[in-house]
């Protein structure tokens, strides 16, 4: 079964929006918003340091079971065209389970 995961820059709304659009789909058997495991590097040295992170859209992160390739690809095609209209970035890695 495939798993697809992507990461979507844009706000809350954006979210809200293509994990509806997913949960719409025929044949999705799962849709979780998986929380970042990367660690921030923002040390007392950096350049950033002390700017505040609230500034600019978030990174969000989806994990989609879909039942088959064609299954999944269908999804891809349906939120690059989602995070298009949304002005929103979405970035894409699939896994064969």
């Amino acid at each position: 079964m495939p798993t697809l995961r992507l990461r979507l820059t844009g706000s809350d709304d954006d979210v809200r929006a293509v994990t509806n659009l997913l949960q719409s789909l025929d044949g999705i058997e799962r849709v979780e918003e998986v929380a970042d495991m990367m660690d921030r590097m923002d040390d007392a040295d950096s350049s950033s340091a002390g700017l505040s992170d609230t500034h600019g859209p978030d990174a969000h992160e989806l994990e989609i079971e879909a039942p088959n390739p064609s299954t999944a690809r269908k999804v891809r095609e349906a939120v690059e065209a989602l995070a298009f209209e949304l002005d929103a970035l979405v970035e894409f890695e699939e896994e064969e389970e």
